[in-house]
């Protein structure tokens, strides 16, 4: 064998033990995909494996959209320096650097974590996006260009994110991007025609791909020429469609069974025989690194290119335009957020488009959209034009009517670092996008999501557009950290805080902000809206607290001063993000909630479900809403100080006579 062959055995082989090892994890396309990766590794990736080198904004990106063959990623990695040996035996293994699908905070090398089939392609979109969009909003000269691959397989094609992705991709001519298809004919159930039976090729056609079909994936010459020859097709993204069997030299070569389960020792033994591996379990000859001495130096090579390209800028151009990358400093931010002038009464969605201006005008970085809703969420940014494949330093992204995209790829864009992205669309419509969230929060990503129209308050749009739900599962991810402001000061803790978690890599942030105006409040606090929950009134002899959030703090003390009137005074607790308040200490949260839990009600227009956490007595929509106007909606659902009082006072006698 050449020592490229023996690369890919040893490739190969580590999968089998690895999966055996475990007796876990997915050997399928893991091995007949092979040959690709090492054609990509060895001729195409840039990639400095050495101190700081996966870290260097120069290099190209890697995403492994089919996150369940992660033993080839590790493999490889292993190969190239960046994965020990005893790595690679703790595959799947509690607290092991090589888990079971690729994550991003766990592993050198890894620069997304993917798992979720389709989510890597739209990943690979947004680092592709953003590369594209840094190097023309920089316009530094000289600067050089990065690429991003891709590999996915059957399953990534048939979810329908990968679509969404496939369309913005083709629509916005993301030459650098390059994805590579395993044309394996399997998913884990069934051959791929019982289920997918489109022309691939035509599909990525259709929308303005480049693309090159190698009929033997097995030869990796082959792969790594049409990847040569796609890379000098500039104007538009790039797919690679190579045909394998799955589970190449196997018993289960070509059978769907080949997916997801381990071969044990004798198949295994007898795989490694087919494919020439003579060496023992978990070794890898010399011969097999010898083959990635191209890796090792065009990586090498590069990494010094963009080290003399930025020491070579002038201070006063190429230091201050890089360091835009990193955003402002929090004082800056803070500095931005103070000069907005309240007005007396305003849509929270309203202070928002205002902030993103004022924040704007400070962070050249900050830019994102919406899912086709930009004039009802107010996500454009004053002054500012799109992005297109026309003017790629735009700052103002039309994602189209790709909810779940728009979340997946501002992913992407946060990780492959220097932007700052957001996305907005109605908050019902977070259903459409809530894995890729849960995905954002699971990374620490930083973005930011936009979510208006945020209760019952819709009005006569309906049930279908009238959130109940949705907040509350939003709430239930962990590291997302949810913000429902009252008004202009709480506004500005949320988008202050996103910079903060920014900063410190804490995770994503959700806005969820009102359709309908709101007063100012007459004791609003930033300070207090930091720490999540705070006063907004003052009562010594208080019997009851009502706790709430947005629009409804305003009705709580309209509701207050009616109890009040009644004999049942009561304080009132704007809590704007219960995650934030969470992790304060219990001295200041018993300050905010000095009452006995049983004598505090939550008001929300919206699930009562998660609010038992503060409350013995939730106040909320237990169904579904209705069409109407607003007024008429809210009022019959209980949701005027009137009624609000009333049920108040009938719980609170309920609680005296169980005394």
């Amino acid at each position: 064998m050449t020592k490229e062959q023996i690369a890919i055995s040893a490739l190969r082989g580590l999968v089998i033990d690895m999966t055996n090892k475990a007796n876990s994890g997915h050997p399928g396309m893991a091995l007949d995909a092979a040959p690709a990766l090492f054609a990509l590794f060895r001729d195409h990736l840039v990639l400095d494996p050495g101190e700081n080198g996966t870290s260097w904004m120069g290099r190209d990106r890697f995403v492994l959209s089919a996150g369940h063959v992660s033993a080839l990623l590790y493999a490889m990695l292993h190969l190239v320096g960046l994965l020990t040996k005893e790595d690679l035996m703790g595959f799947r293994q509690l607290g092991s650097r090589t888990p079971g699908h690729p994550e991003v905070l766990e592993t050198p090398g890894v620069e997304a974590t993917s798992g979720p089939l389709g989510q890597g392609l739209a990943e690979a979109v947004g680092m592709a996006f953003a590369e594209r969009t840094i190097r023309a909003r920089l316009g530094l000269e000289g600067m050089p260009e990065h690429r991003t691959y891709c590999l996915l397989g059957d399953g990534c094609l048939e979810e329908g994110v990968s679509q969404e992705a496939i369309s913005f991709a083709g629509k916005e001519g993301l030459e650098n991007l390059f994805v590579l298809y395993d044309a394996n004919g399997s998913t884990l159930d069934a051959e791929t025609p019982v289920s997918m039976k489109e022309d691939v090729a035509l599909r990525f056609l259709s929308a303005g791909w480049n693309v090159e079909v190698v009929e033997d994936g097995e030869d990796w010459h082959k792969v790594s020429e049409a990847l040569s020859v796609l890379k000098e097709r500039k104007g538009r993204p790039s797919l690679l469609l190579f045909r394998t069997r799955i589970g190449k030299g196997t018993a289960y070569e070509g059978s769907h069974k080949a997916h997801g389960k381990p071969l044990g020792e004798d198949l295994g033994n007898e795989a490694k025989k087919n494919f020439g591996v003579s060496w023992g379990p978990f070794e890898v000859p010399e011969e097999a690194k010898d083959a990635l001495l191209p890796f090792f130096e065009r990586g090498r090579k590069a990494k010094e290119e963009w080290d003399l390209w930025a020491k070579g800028l002038a201070p006063e151009e190429g230091k201050k335009a890089l360091s835009a990358l990193e955003g402002p400093s929090l004082g800056e931010v803070r500095s931005a957020l103070e000069a907005l002038p309240s007005k007396e009464k305003e849509s929270t969605r309203s202070l928002s488009g205002r902030a993103l201006d004022a924040l704007a005008a400070i962070d050249p970085f900050l830019l994102g959209g919406s899912a086709d809703v930009a004039s009802s969420v107010l996500t454009d940014i004053k002054g500012a034009e799109p992005i297109s494949k026309e003017n790629p330093a735009g700052r103002i992204v039309r994602y189209g009517i790709r909810e779940f995209l728009m979340a997946a790829m501002n992913n992407g864009m946060a990780l492959h670092g220097g932007i700052r992205p957001y996305g907005g669309c109605f908050l019902v419509f977070s259903d459409y996008m809530k894995n890729a969230i849960r995905m954002s929060a699971l990374m620490k990503a930083g973005t930011l999501y936009l979510f208006s129209h945020d209760s019952l308050a819709v009005g006569e749009d309906g049930p279908t557009h009238q959130p109940v739900e949705q907040l509350g599962a939003l709430r239930m991810i962990p590291g997302l950290e949810c913000w429902r402001p009252a008004d202009i000061e709480e506004l500005k803790a949320g988008y202050y805080r996103f910079y903060e978690r920014c900063g410190n890599k804490e995770g994503p942030t959700a806005l969820v902000l009102s359709r309908q105006d709101l007063p100012t409040l007459e004791r609003s606090s930033f300070e207090g809206a930091l720490r999540g929950a705070y006063l907004v009134n003052e009562e010594k002899e208080a019997k009851i607290e009502i706790i709430a959030t947005g629009s409804e703090v305003t009705l709580a003390l309209e509701a207050a001063r009616i109890l009040k009137e009644k004999g049942i005074p009561a304080l009132v607790c704007s809590m704007p993000s219960m995650e934030r308040f969470r992790k304060e200490g219990k001295e200041y949260q018993r300050k905010v909630l000095p009452l006995p839990y049983r004598f505090r009600f939550s008001l929300e227009m919206l699930s009562p479900l998660l609010w038992h956490e503060w409350a013995e007595h939730p106040i909320g929509v237990e169904g579904f809403g209705a069409s109407g106007p607003m007024k008429d909606v809210l009022l019959s659902f209980g949701f005027s100080a009137e009624k609000v009082a009333q049920r108040i006072e009938a719980l609170y006698h309920e609680e005296g006579e169980n005394a």
